[in-house]
């Protein structure tokens, strides 16, 4: 009888044991889940709407890296449609290449291009694009327990009217947020023949950006990758190659030039943190064509 009661309870130990080791993984998924978010994952596309291989490449390898760190959503820097930005190409150029995305509640936030400006009234009222009917707006992005972590400001750099320089003072200004990022179409800083930096634009942005501490800025318009040296404290990128591609464009002399790449089209996956964000580079392959740190309490 003993012997019986013996065999029970060890045969009781070993179902005990399975089942936790069975519901170890469940349980772990569980914690991450209830774990605070501390850090805001977010992707950086410019010149994309082709329409064509290249930017269903970049979408797809967006897919695949969103399956191992997640983010919802991403800022677009300009030339979002090709052909003029008339509305007749929003599904082949922009629906049909993200469809993947869009349908897990994706949302995109998009800065005007050049080539989207002959119809800029559709692009702003294009609810997929979340501009709430206007050529420049801002928004805010947090993780738990801090709801202002990022302040995002998109601007149109195709036409930087007075009203559009008083409204961005006011926002960086009135800013609560711990990080300032501002985003438009034209580089001020730029190692790329294709488009050399655009000095009068420069002139009226970027005394605002040193001014309100903007601690980044993405820009697209040149056809690569490009990461510019810190110019008065101020970290520049281009990511003009997510459906473009203009090779050989980079100046690898030019004493802007930190890293860049000009042979691959590529997106950004930026993650930020109330003390420091990391910005990868990730080509249609999915390989990392660079990455920087970037500290918010750092030193010019």
């Amino acid at each position: 009888m003993k012997i019986r009661v013996s065999q029970i309870t060890n045969s009781n130990r070993l179902i005990l044991a399975l089942l936790l080791l069975l519901a170890s993984p469940a349980m772990a998924t569980a914690q991450e889940g209830n774990a605070a978010r501390t850090s805001l994952t977010f992707a950086v596309i410019g010149d994309t709407g082709t329409g064509d291989e290249a930017q269903l490449a970049v979408a797809q390898a967006m897919v695949k890296q969103r399956d191992r760190t997640p983010f919802d959503f991403a800022i677009m820097l300009g030339d979002n449609i090709y052909g003029g930005g008339k509305p007749k190409y929003f599904k082949p150029r922009f629906e049909e290449p993200y469809k993947d995305l869009l349908a897990a509640g994706f949302r995109f936030y998009a800065a005007l291009g050049n080539h989207d400006a002959p119809n800029a009234e559709a692009h702003i009222k294009y609810d997929k694009f979340n501009m709430g009917g206007r050529r420049y707006y801002n928004f805010t992005k947090g993780v738990d327990g801090n709801s202002n972590l990022v302040e995002f400001f998109a601007i149109d750099s195709n036409r930087v009217t007075p009203e559009q320089l008083a409204w961005l003072e006011e926002g960086l200004k009135a800013s609560k947020a711990q990080w300032k990022i501002a985003y438009f179409h034209h580089s001020i800083y730029s190692s790329s023949r294709m488009h050399p930096p655009y000095l009068k634009l420069r002139a009226q942005l970027e005394p605002l950006f040193v001014k309100y501490q903007v601690k980044v800025v993405f820009a697209g318009h040149s056809h690569c990758y490009e990461r510019v040296k810190p110019q008065k404290g101020v970290h520049y990128f281009t990511e003009g190659a997510s459906g473009e591609i203009k090779r050989k464009t980079l100046d690898r002399e030019s004493p802007l030039f930190a890293a860049g790449n000009d042979e691959i089209n590529s997106f950004l996956l930026v993650q930020v943190n109330e003390t420091e964000m990391k910005v990868d580079a990730i080509g249609a392959d999915g390989s990392l064509i660079d990455s920087s740190t970037i500290k918010r309490n750092e030193k010019d």
